[in-house]
């Protein structure tokens, strides 16, 4: 994720079964589920909360092409970030 503090590595664990989306965030500053994830084609839409720096619900919404995702998220009160990144098998 590209976000106004720099660029932060994240890694995303996905599950699709139908128009549902679960999964897992994990970062260095930890780990947190997937909630209210939503497929409709390639558009998936998800949230994620931390508690480092402080707690926050973050708010994915991806174009995901193939092995590739990318997209935004709104980070609450620091703004928005934008984010891609590609399938690890």
């Amino acid at each position: 994720m590209k976000t106004p503090l720099g660029a932060q590595n994240v890694t995303l664990r996905f599950s699709t079964v139908g128009g549902t989306l679960t999964g897992r965030m994990e970062s260095r500053v930890g780990s947190s589920d997937i909630t209210d994830g939503t497929v409709d084609g390639d558009r998936w839409r998800w949230k994620a909360s931390v508690k480092f720096p402080r707690c926050l619900t973050f708010e994915f919404s991806a174009k995901v092409s193939g092995d590739a995702i990318s997209g935004t998220v709104k980070l609450g009160p620091l703004g928005n970030a934008t984010f891609e990144g590609t399938k690890a098998w």
